[in-house]
């Protein structure tokens, strides 16, 4: 794995897909509109120590939905996105062996440092 697109991965999660505020109406989940509807457009970026940008955040999340190929988007999702899992439900939900998963995620980690890159060029 490449150790800074594992640290913007983990935060694009955090940010993008575990967001857990709780408002007078509940819990809003991991959706971002909902979040936003629920504090009334007033959410303040970056509470958690966030290192990545939020147009990183946003360059993540159309990388991994739009241009990933599915099966290392799968792994993704499952790996930075679903707390929840064991990692033999992860395996089994990706339909992989241990070594592939990692193989894949490092391959994911290389795409997507490419087209971060490639944004910069």
């Amino acid at each position: 794995m490449i150790k800074r697109i594992d640290e913007m991965l983990k935060i694009w999660a955090q940010d993008l897909h575990q967001l857990s505020t709780v408002s007078d109406r509940g819990s809003t989940g991991g959706n971002i509109i909902a979040t936003l509807m629920a504090c009334k457009g007033e959410l303040i970026r970056g509470t958690r120590g966030s290192r990545v940008l939020l147009d990183e955040s946003a360059d993540i999340e159309l990388i991994v939905h739009k241009h990933l190929p599915p099966r290392l988007a799968l792994v993704v999702l499952e790996h930075y996105c679903n707390d929840e899992s064991f990692l033999s439900q992860k395996l089994k939900h990706c339909a992989c062996s241990s070594r592939t998963y990692y193989m894949r995620l490092h391959e994911a980690h290389e795409f997507i440092q490419g087209m971060l890159m490639g944004k910069a060029a």
